[in-house]
């Protein structure tokens, strides 16, 4: 059975049956035309009845009372200024982790990143079974999975002319060249690949260990492509988690949820403090989250973003 096709006006009835309250109908119609249902369908999730006695929770079709249109609208607003700060931090982060490695890398060779030499051993093994007197690797090194990303991502910026000179004068990219094309996340993997005191004498500008800053880049990197398809963001349930309050000695931070996107954007406002002490990033966050549209039942709060009051209390 296949999903019947509904014009706009058949889309805010339906929402109307199922108990959302419509005020301006006309301006309710223009949100529809410009998000789109399904997009607004994700906010409106959690303005559905809960069905009692199912682990885990299961929602009905049908609102809580007392939900209102215009506050899943001003939810998406909300998340949607939530994106743009940790589009701008993730960006400052990005660029100083760039940096770092390419730096670091190229002290080693000017080709470090494709020179299994210059990075961790573990991240260059190959493993695989042996049959007879041939080696048949049932999978590639995680280093070897890397180049193949790398050489991909090489590909597709080839036409850009600082590519192309490099590729045309000297037949491959040095580190510093070769780091300005790779996203995050292959720019996260390569930090774990580095040698141990590589990867430490980047985290210690961070004031971490290697291993929680490998953890706080691929988490800030699944945030980062939540941002880059404009997906909902304020109650994502996180997947890529990273151990938040092993680096803080504040009480707080260790009753932060790592499940729940606050604890990352606490991190952030860390990275950002180091990157650029001068960012009122922080400040701004913090105005945005005192504005948090709280609706008139009450069916959502910061408590799903996984703030924590004590924070507003006393300070972070």
């Amino acid at each position: 059975m296949s999903k019947t096709w509904l014009d706009f006006q058949d889309q805010l009835d339906l929402l109307k049956q199922r108990g959302l309250v419509v005020g301006d109908e006309l301006t309710a119609i223009h949100h529809l035309q410009r998000i789109g249902y399904y997009r607004l369908a994700g906010y409106a999730y959690s303005f559905r009845q809960i069905i009692p006695n199912n682990t885990p929770p299961k929602r009905r079709d049908t609102f809580i009372q007392g939900s209102h249109f215009d506050d899943i609208i001003q939810l998406y607003q909300f998340d949607k200024r939530l994106r743009l700060l940790a589009f701008e931090a993730i960006e400052q982060i990005e660029m100083a982790i760039r940096t770092d490695i390419a730096y670091t890398l190229g002290k080693r060779h000017v080709n470090a990143h494709e020179k299994s030499e210059c990075l961790d051993a573990g991240f260059c093994n190959r493993f695989g079974k042996r049959q007879g007197k041939k080696d048949l690797y049932s999978q590639k090194s995680d280093h070897h999975a890397w180049l193949d990303k790398y050489d991909s991502l090489v590909n597709r910026a080839k036409k850009q002319a600082f590519v192309k000179h490099n590729l045309d004068t000297y037949g491959c990219l040095p580190i510093w060249v070769a780091c300005e094309i790779l996203d995050f996340g292959a720019l996260s993997r390569l930090y774990g690949g580095l040698k141990y005191q590589d990867r430490q004498s980047i985290a210690k500008k961070y004031k971490t260990t290697p291993d929680l800053l490998s953890q706080w880049l691929r988490s800030l990197n699944f945030i980062r492509n939540i941002v880059a398809h404009h997906g909902r963001l304020w109650n994502v349930n996180m997947i890529d988690r990273s151990n938040i309050s092993a680096s803080f000695p504040n009480t707080s931070v260790r009753q932060l949820d790592n499940q729940k996107p606050f604890a990352y954007f606490y991190l952030m406002a860390h990275l950002v403090e180091i990157i650029s002490p001068q960012s009122d990033w922080k400040v701004r966050l913090i105005q945005h989250l005192n504005h948090f549209p709280v609706p008139r039942n009450s069916a959502v709060s910061l408590q799903d973003f996984g703030y924590l009051s004590a924070f507003k209390k006393y300070g972070w």
